[in-house]
């Protein structure tokens, strides 16, 4: 899967709201999620985790006026990727501005 999310931020500010929504985030995953993968790489975010037995992995990088997704879903999820994509964009405009 691969999305390009727009922001108008600067590309600094644009990561530290990422950050800070990662870390507003982990207690909602509690009991839901296993994160097994969040490492930063410059401006790269390399990420893995575990969700109903459903394991995802990826890439967020952080660009001037975008955000890059790179995510690899299982199989199961790859039928339902239209809905997951616009549902991620939705929730990163709301969250992120």
């Amino acid at each position: 899967m691969h999305l390009n999310i727009p922001h108008k931020f600067s590309r600094e500010e644009a990561l530290e709201r990422v950050k800070k929504v990662l870390v507003d985030a982990r207690p909602q995953l509690t009991g839901k999620a296993t994160i097994e993968e969040e490492r930063w790489e410059s401006d790269i975010l390399h990420f893995a985790f575990t969700t109903e037995g459903q394991h995802i992995s990826g890439q967020l990088k952080v660009k001037d006026k975008e955000f890059e997704l790179d995510a690899k879903l299982p199989l199961m999820l790859r039928m339902f990727e239209g809905k997951i994509e616009k549902m991620i964009a939705a929730q990163a405009t709301q969250i992120l501005g």
